[in-house]
């Protein structure tokens, strides 16, 4: 919808145009049938940053320990959702996931994994090496693995698309091309002009950080933003019959070089997770600010002297994955045949809008919001955020309903 159209007052004013974004207006005008719901996006459509540049991968929610959100949402957003491309006719692939150990030294990882599935009720099986190549002939691992069934690919873009229509059906006003610029007295300023808000939701994803510091909130919490990169296998290269991933380093976020099988059957290798200078920092100097790249170097540049959560390990093995080769060497770890000349092109960069804990000097592993009685701040919704979306923000709307009366 264009700008020319925005109201000048609303019940409900959500920021940001992702999928928790969009997912949370809806829920809100499904509760509140008399309250009018506006969503804005300062770019031309839904969905252009992390929601429509992730993977498309439909997690299962083994990695999380049971006490989190993300173990609560993952399992019952995989259901959700799966249901959701089906009742709406978008592409599905139940393609499972088949996580392997590279060295024997990941065998107890794979028993946490194995632990936190059983917890957090998700389907695991647990099987030999030979079992393994039963699921994947080209699969690598040492002595076992494990295959989780529900994993799948869907096309986010496709997903978001579905979303936003079904929302502006609903009743939700969305327009496009708006930018939140600040706050005033008793709504926001726009790029579009001021609106006056009953209640604000600030769902803006790179940006959440600072428009929650504009309404009293954030105040131990930055955005660190982390470039993804996969690498695209080239058309008739041999491909894979499901998602193949290495035991993570449960100490931070990251799930590591994988290979993806992506809705239509193509394959990926990736990502990378290297650090940014800025927070649309996608190509070149596409979207260059220098105050916030200023910002955001001097972050990382301490983090990188004082060596915080390892991240001056984590720096130098991604920056080296900006070799092609080097991915291709990662992935091979997992499976055979994989050769350099079938991956030659890059994907769409995406970034990772990771929260950091400027007090205690960590990575947030889980999602995060803060807000009261007049606003609702998102600050934490990395992955699976995509995943979880739809139980998510039944759970955020009863948050902001119980916040707000």
């Amino acid at each position: 919808m264009a700008a020319a159209g925005l109201p000048r007052v609303t019940d409900y004013l959500v920021i940001g145009g992702g999928i928790v974004g969009i997912t949370l207006a809806w829920e809100l005008r499904r509760r509140h049938t008399d309250s009018r719901v506006v969503l804005l996006e300062k770019d031309p459509a839904c969905g252009q940053h992390a929601s429509g540049r992730n993977s498309g991968v439909l997690h299962a929610g083994f990695y999380y320990s049971a006490d989190s959100l993300k173990a609560r949402f993952t399992l019952e957003g995989n259901r959700q959702l799966s249901n959701y491309c089906g009742e709406r006719g978008l592409p599905i692939r139940r393609c499972g996931k088949l996580v392997v150990a590279s060295t024997a030294a990941d065998l107890a990882g794979l028993d946490e994994l194995l632990r936190r599935g059983r917890a957090n009720g998700v389907t695991l099986e647990e099987l030999t090496a030979d079992e393994a190549r039963n699921v994947e002939p080209r699969a690598k691992t040492v002595e076992r693995a494990l295959f989780c069934p529900s994993s799948a690919s869907v096309d986010p873009r496709a997903v978001l698309a579905a979303l936003v229509e079904d929302a502006r059906r609903a009743g939700v006003e969305i327009f496009t091309g708006v930018a939140y610029q600040e706050r005033t007295s008793g709504g926001v300023r726009t790029s579009a002009g001021t609106i006056s808000t009953g209640y604000l939701v600030n769902a803006a994803g790179l940006y959440a950080d600072r428009i929650a510091r504009d309404h009293g909130f954030s105040q131990r919490y930055e955005i660190l933003p982390f470039k993804g990169l996969y690498l695209q296998a080239e058309p008739g290269a041999p491909g894979f019959r499901t998602h193949i991933y290495p035991v993570p380093d449960l100490r931070n976020p990251f799930l590591g070089t994988h290979v993806t099988v992506t809705v239509d059957g193509h394959t990926t290798l990736g990502p990378t997770a290297t650090p940014a200078f800025w927070r649309e920092h996608y190509q070149g100097i596409q979207n260059f600010r220098l105050a916030e790249c200023i910002q955001i170097v001097r972050r990382e540049a301490s983090l990188f002297l004082h060596n915080d959560f390892g991240f001056r390990h984590l720096a130098i093995s991604e920056l080296r994955k900006y070799s092609r080769q080097r991915l291709v060497t990662l992935a091979s770890v997992l499976a055979e045949g994989i050769r350099a000349q079938d991956y030659r092109r890059w994907k769409a960069a995406g970034i990772r809008a990771q929260l950091y804990d400027t007090r205690d000097r960590k990575l947030e592993m889980d999602f995060r919001f803060e807000g009261d009685n007049r606003s609702f701040h998102v600050l934490n919704a990395i992955s699976p955020a995509f995943t979880c979306a739809l139980p998510f923000s039944t759970y955020l709307a009863d948050q902001i309903d119980r916040l707000s009366t």
